[in-house]
């Protein structure tokens, strides 16, 4: 079947759901890289228009990648919970965007995520604008625990980011404590290794981890090699606390990433059996990006905002403690400019609390994207006031590994200081023991543990 829609004295028609959803896309360099963009704002309206009239249900009843073909629209369809769903069963994608902004509440969006598939998501972000993305992802709670309590109204953590372009012990460290003194690290401490070696994975762990118990931070610790990396780490006895793993939303894309169902299960079975995690047991760190799947030649003719939402299913089947868009790591061939980034990074994080996962976004730019830091504080503001679960915290904002900007240590002292929000509750308590709680980063600290970081690096 098809769909219709007419703008302007203009009939647009639309052949099936993929392209429906595609074409009523806001635009983006990477969707018309893949040929499957509008390819005029009337059309996209028209396209707007008709997905707006659908009804959700639909999304039942047709699919974008088939089912026989993709383990990840299987994973869609059959984890779909019919009970969850009735509430809005009834509705059109336009009439739940109107109940989304009306009469939902926190405790009616957590109830009906289980019944939402990743296309209904998408759908539905595509014919909303900046403010209901921020409006309704404020409403959404999802709350993860590990060492401590992540998601909670009022807070926002941050990932301390200390990456080393020659994984060097002593640049690990001292990033790790410039990041402490400043309020960085209740969401995990998280180091990207340059070279993705079980030897260097379990030394870097075995950093993070003698700082944590050094100091009796409630925080968690992860390098984020590739899966497989970190279970034969897991079998050499290294001290893992998450198991981190970049994933898509379609099977050809996982597997252009060395993965599949399958082995997430395997890993976070794995993770849980070491028991390490004292207030929770979310094991698992996943980490997504629009433009990923196309990159890979794995997009089915899908946009990569609909695809990058079904990733999102995959991170919910393994119950993660933090799921990461990148939203502009992948360059301006996938999202252009600053306003492209700004979109997308609201889309994601909308989609993703939807879908019942704790969102955080990377609010990042490569250098030869349109783009700059005041776009990102735009951005970074926006998504505090939408509940963001947690940002990235880079020295100076500049990754020195991976060659992209970010935010640093300081923006996420100031999107707190702004919206009055707090670290992880247990960190919290934790940087007033230490003395680092006043702006300044002036206490005992500094004093105490940066000669013993050095010690340890």
């Amino acid at each position: 079947m098809g769909f219709a829609a007419s703008v302007g004295g203009t009939r647009c028609t639309f052949s099936d759901l993929k392209t429906l959803l595609a074409r009523a896309t806001p635009l983006r360099s990477g969707d018309v890289l893949a040929g499957v963009a509008a390819e005029s704002a009337a059309e996209r309206v028209a396209a707007q228009r008709a997905l707006a009239d659908l009804p959700l249900t639909h999304f039942l009843d047709e699919v974008v990648i088939p089912y026989e073909a993709d383990e990840v629209t299987r994973l869609i369809q059959d984890r779909h919970d019919p009970a969850a769903f009735a509430p809005v069963r009834s509705l059109t994608v336009g009439g739940f965007r109107d109940w989304l902004l009306g009469v939902a509440d926190t405790a009616a969006l957590t109830a009906l995520a289980p019944g939402l598939t990743p296309e209904m998501a998408a759908a539905v972000s595509k014919i909303m604008r900046l403010q209901d993305l921020v409006a309704v992802a404020a409403k959404c709670r999802v709350v993860t625990r590990f060492r401590n309590t992540i998601g909670l109204p009022g807070t926002l953590s941050i990932r301390l980011q200390p990456n080393d372009p020659v994984d060097d012990p002593r640049g690990v460290a001292a990033a790790v404590l410039d990041g402490l003194l400043l309020g960085a690290g209740d969401a995990v401490i998280g180091v990207n290794p340059a070279t993705d070696n079980v030897e260097t994975t379990i030394r870097v762990l075995e950093l993070l981890d003698a700082v944590r118990l050094r100091y009796d931070i409630p925080t968690q610790s992860c390098v984020l090699a590739h899966v497989t990396t970190t279970m034969r780490a897991m079998q050499q006895g290294a001290p893992v606390d998450l198991v981190f793993q970049s994933i898509g939303g379609t099977e050809a894309v996982n597997r252009s990433f060395g993965v599949s169902l399958s082995l997430l299960a395997e890993s976070r079975e794995a993770a849980l059996a070491l028991g390490r995690g004292t207030l929770g047991q979310n094991v698992m760190y996943f980490e997504t990006g629009q433009g990923s799947a196309l990159s890979a030649e794995a997009h089915h003719g899908c946009d990569q905002q609909t695809i990058e939402a079904r990733a999102y299913a995959v991170a919910r089947e393994y119950a993660p403690l933090l799921v990461n868009s990148v939203v502009g790591f992948i360059g301006p061939e996938y999202l252009f400019d600053g306003k492209q980034i700004t979109r997308a990074g609201l889309e994601d994080h909308f989609c993703g609390k939807l879908l019942g996962l704790p969102m955080g976004v990377d609010v990042c730019y490569t250098n030869h994207a349109e783009a700059d830091q005041d776009d990102m504080d735009a951005l970074l503001t926006l998504l505090g006031v939408a509940g963001v679960t947690y940002v990235m915290g880079v020295p100076g904002a500049d990754d020195v590994m991976l060659a992209y900007q970010s935010t640093s240590f300081h923006d996420g002292r100031y999107v707190r200081a702004a919206l009055g929000k707090r670290p992880a509750p247990e960190f919290a308590a934790w940087m007033e023991r230490m003395g680092i709680e006043a702006a300044s980063g002036q206490g005992e600290l500094p004093r105490l543990m940066a000669p013993e970081l050095v010690g340890l690096a």
